[in-house]
């Protein structure tokens, strides 16, 4: 069965050419589809409009928002909380860059979680050379579930102040001002911070796809964070109450889950009179990314289990995202077995798609610190829905144990 779709029309060139003649003649082209193929187009259309509203309507708001100065002064005294498992390597790089911070009144709590690299010898010379640098130990025991979890808790309890910046212990802020912008706010009723924390380039495949796979995370969770819908938070840079935590019971609804140690909190107990998001490049921290492709999974692994956590309409509003984005390659791959008519229409609905994007992502690319992979966007957001796709099968079916270090 065949049906008549549409009709295109446009002037022949050699009548436009015909002096003092008052109308051109119109010349008419009509496009033959089957009723399968105008099906096919209209839902990857559909995709494409769905897709636009997390274009247009979400993430434009934040290649839109103005990025405040960073304050001149400190308002209230802050505790960083880092947490460590074996990492005397980057702690030996990394921990002097927070140690050195243009702020007035802080202190460092490093919670060494078991380790036997050396990281204990390390720490307590350090704690001997800066007053505001403080060790919390955590021994092997077995009557407990050990954990990034259990170690943050530990961090938070012997934190002096009420306010928790939080970073890891393979990052580095990205300016001394990084504490000085991520401190309490002046309004007391923000109660949460959420930063940003971009990975660090290196030459790989496998570098660009982490890197760019980050930029799209940070751009969903921070815009929608301006949207008054926070959902979650990147551990390696962000910030909270500690009597938030306690109030809510810290991690008890989730202890048994690896992973969700950020985002699971922020998910939990963010709303949009309490949140606050902080983008300017004095205040971002760089962090190390995976090397191994194994590692990268494994990680990716961890953060698919936590999100099975989140509240329903983040949930909801998620997988909507996930779902059309990869019904509209699903649909569009459909129509390449189709007639030429089918192909050429198709070709243009993903055009326009690119053409809308490229006019907004590499805006965000620049702001997010990523400006290199703007060339590479079109190439990369196909390898990385085809790689997250493989990640949510392996993480469905593989095994469930996953340990945080």
């Amino acid at each position: 069965m065949r049906a008549y779709f549409c009709l295109i029309f446009y002037p022949h060139k050699s009548d436009l050419q015909i002096k003092n003649e008052k109308f051109a003649p119109i010349y008419f082209t009509i496009v033959i589809l089957t009723l399968l193929e105008i099906i096919l187009l209209s839902i990857l259309a559909f995709c494409l409009l769905v897709q636009l509203y997390y274009v247009l309507f979400v993430h434009l708001k934040l290649a839109k928002v103005n990025i405040e100065e960073i304050p001149l002064s400190a308002q209230k005294p802050l505790s960083v909380i880092v947490c460590a498992r074996n990492e005397i390597v980057n702690l030996e790089q990394y921990l002097p860059t927070l140690l050195s911070q243009d702020y007035p009144e802080f202190e460092i709590v490093v919670v060494n979680d078991r380790s036997w690299d050396g990281t204990e010898e390390f720490l307590e010379q350090l704690e001997k050379k800066h007053r505001n640098l403080r060790v919390v130990k955590i021994l092997d025991n077995d009557k407990f579930i050990a954990g990034k979890k259990f170690a943050v808790t530990m961090g938070i309890k012997a934190a002096k102040y009420d306010w928790l910046v939080f970073t890891d212990a393979d990052c580095t802020p990205a300016s001394e001002h990084w504490l000085m912008d991520m401190q309490q706010p002046i309004d007391d009723n923000t109660e949460i911070v959420l930063g940003y924390s971009p990975y660090m380039k290196k030459r790989s495949l496998l570098n660009a796809l982490i890197r760019f796979e980050t930029f799209f995370t940070a751009v969903n969770y921070l815009s929608f964070a301006l949207k008054g819908m926070p959902y979650m938070g990147v551990g390696r840079n962000m910030a909270y109450k500690k009597s938030l935590f306690f109030k809510n019971k810290g991690f008890a609804a989730h202890m048994h889950i690896p992973s969700g140690d950020d985002d699971l909190f922020v998910n939990a107990h963010a709303n949009k009179y309490n949140t606050e998001i902080r983008l300017h490049r004095d205040s971002h921290v760089w962090s190390e990314p995976n090397n191994t492709w194994g590692g990268y999974l494994k990680q990716k692994k961890r953060h698919f289990g936590a999100g099975k956590l989140y509240k329903s309409k983040h949930k909801f509003i998620l997988s909507l995202q996930i779902v059309f984005q990869f019904l509209f390659y699903v649909f569009f791959a459909a129509c390449m077995f189709f007639s030429r008519e089918a192909q050429y229409i198709a070709l243009g609905i993903l055009g326009l798609s690119i053409i809308i994007r490229c006019f907004i992502y590499p805006k965000l690319l620049k702001r997010l610190n990523y400006s290199d992979l703007r060339w590479w966007f079109p190439i990369l957001d196909i390898l990385l829905f085809l790689f997250l796709t493989l990640n949510g099968f392996l993480a469905l079916f593989g095994k469930k144990k996953v340990n945080w270090k």
